[in-house]
């Protein structure tokens, strides 16, 4: 007798269970699947370039850079862009630009040895002044520069 009046319990409790089991398998569904669009709109704009390649000629694409001048540059360009960075004061020993009596004693020396000195290094300083891109006129118009302006 116990057991007729506990079985419908127990299917009904089973159903009742079955019942909260699929509803919430659902909304757990229902809760992902309305952020997997979240979700993968996140991971697409964490994994989109960073930029774009624009070529030549496309409407995308800048002006064109201008061009690089050419020919020899003067002695002041030369000494403003790489020699003042030791000669204005005198790193290691580099005769200071507009100083007479560091200048005095190299250029008795004669010009040949000081454009020896600079094409070649000497001491403390590094071959060419580490103007990797000087022609040997540019070198010569920079100690030329340098020597006019510190009599």
């Amino acid at each position: 007798m116990i057991a007729e009046v506990t079985q419908p319990l127990v299917r009904n409790l089973m159903t009742l269970k079955k019942a909260t089991f699929a509803i919430a398998a659902a909304s757990l569904m229902f809760v992902s699947f309305s952020q997997a669009d979240e979700v993968s709109e996140g991971v697409q704009k964490r994994i989109a370039p960073v930029g774009e390649l624009c070529m030549s000629g496309e409407p995308c694409a800048a002006a064109p850079a201008a061009p690089v001048a050419s020919g020899p540059r003067s002695g002041k360009e030369i000494y403003d862009s790489k020699c003042t960075t030791c000669h204005a004061i005198g790193v290691s020993g580099a005769p200071k630009f507009g100083e007479a009596g560091d200048w005095g004693p190299r250029v008795a020396k004669g010009l040949d040895t000081l454009f020896d000195h600079a094409w070649n290094g000497f001491n403390a300083m590094p071959p060419k002044g580490l103007c990797l891109d000087c022609s040997e006129d540019e070198i010569k118009a920079g100690i030329e520069y340098m020597v006019d302006n510190s009599k």
